[in-house]
């Protein structure tokens, strides 16, 4: 028994001495594909660079064409250490444990091509301000497997590419501009048709408000103490800019009723009592 154990041993150690060679040459040959991938990275980044390819697909791109060269080059490696092996062999070895490897690494592949599909598709670029599932950010960078979100607090989050791609994605910066809308109530006693012409007439002197995209002011119903119009306008499409002509939007319109004399009115509450209420002198007595 101790015999046997040690001729395994022996032989084993024969049979490594021997591929110590094989072993040194698929060491070149992986340095060698590392260097070869660094140039063909360079390569295609210039081809890449001289055309108007999104910065999601030149990432694709220059992904492929690593893959492919490491690829080829661990290919050749197994082969110099593997003699016997054969790229049908190797790819007949892959189709029998792939079913497996399926399973074990189903969300990496997911988020693989889900990341291959995002960065094919037109739409939600890099620097695009995006809302997905309540969160709300600018996408810095897009990843075959993840996508970096910069939410508008400061903080990075990084999302799978699965739930990008099977949830709606609203793209909020796809167009320079975006429609924005407020809603403004007025007393019952105004005349509507003076308060929505003074209103129109200050919303457009708003320097962040696109006139020539149209204004629309909406008597929208009547509301428990007031009248309420729907007031909306373009502006720029971010966040900040949302905020910040919808800021001017309001103190104009708030300055423009004052000054017209039209009353914003605070909700009136009325009280109603099943019993007569004891007031003034009365109501000591009771005491």
């Amino acid at each position: 028994m101790l015999n046997t154990l040690i001729d395994q041993l022996n032989e084993m150690g024969t049979e490594f001495v021997r591929m110590l060679p094989s072993f040194a040459i698929a060491l070149v040959i992986i340095i060698i594909t590392a260097i070869v991938a660094g140039f063909a990275m360079k390569i295609a980044d210039r081809i890449i660079g001289s055309t108007d390819l999104r910065p999601s697909l030149r990432t694709l791109v220059q992904t492929i064409v690593k893959l492919g060269v490491w690829i080829l080059g661990l290919l050749i490696a197994m082969i110099v250490i593997f003699p016997g092996l054969t790229v049908g062999s190797l790819v007949a070895g892959l189709g029998i444990g792939a079913v497996a490897i399926g399973f074990a690494f189903q969300d990496i592949f997911e988020n693989f091509l889900a990341g291959v599909l995002i960065m094919i598709r037109e739409k939600m670029r890099i620097g695009d301000v995006i809302e997905c599932e309540g969160m709300v950010g600018k996408v810095e960078h897009i990843t075959l497997r993840e996508t970096h979100i910069r939410k508008l607090s400061g903080e990075v989050t990084v999302v799978p590419n699965s739930i990008l791609f099977k949830n709606p994605v609203e793209i909020l910066t796809d167009k320079d501009q975006r429609r924005h809308e407020v809603v403004i109530g007025v007393s019952y006693d105004t005349d509507l048709d003076e308060a929505a012409e003074v209103i129109r007439k200050v919303v457009t002197a708003v320097d962040e408000v696109d006139e020539e995209k149209g204004l629309d002011i909406f008597a929208q119903e009547f509301n428990s103490s007031s009248v309420d119009f729907l007031v909306r306008w373009w502006s720029g499409s971010t966040p900040r800019a949302g905020w910040e002509s919808k800021d001017k939007v309001v103190r104009a319109i708030k300055r423009g009723l004052d000054d017209a004399g039209i009353e914003i009115p605070f909700p009136y509450i009325t009280h109603t009592f099943k019993e007569k209420v004891p007031m003034g002198k009365e109501a000591g007595e009771e005491v």
